[in-house]
């Protein structure tokens, strides 16, 4: 599913989309630091700040992401569905460690905060056009 394509797009050197909907259809999208491969059909998120799309995601697994690969500035969405949640051991520390650095570029230390390292199985990738 994840091909080698797709993973410069998922280094965060450019924020992401997210797009959740609730049960009664009230949409939500947010921008967010991390998009980080886990494995050829899984991604972690990171979650930070986001109550409302955590509160769409529980009510309802299913979103969408949208990453660009800064080589090739091509796009692509990503299909979604939540698995689990991890707030700690390698995966949290790798991305906690990547989220600090972003936060340090950005100036905003104090302000990143990785709380957990969301897990989503990916069902469907395609190429936006540009």
């Amino acid at each position: 599913m994840i091909q080698e394509e797709h993973l410069p797009a998922m280094q965060g050197m450019f924020p992401s989309t997210f797009s959740t909907c609730s049960n009664e259809g009230e949409p939500n999208t947010t921008v967010i630091s991390q998009v980080w491969y886990v494995d050829e059909e899984h991604v972690a998120l990171s979650f930070q700040f986001f109550s409302k799309t955590r509160k769409n995601i529980a009510e309802n697994p299913f979103g969408y992401v949208s990453i660009t690969n800064p080589m090739t500035m091509d796009m692509y969405g990503l299909e979604i569905e939540f698995v689990r949640s991890e707030t700690d051991g390698d995966l949290f520390d790798d991305m906690d460690m990547k989220l600090q650095a972003i936060a340090s570029m950005s100036g905003m230390e104090d302000i990143f905060e990785l709380k957990a390292a969301d897990i989503y199985k990916v069902h469907k990738i395609m190429n936006i056009p540009v």
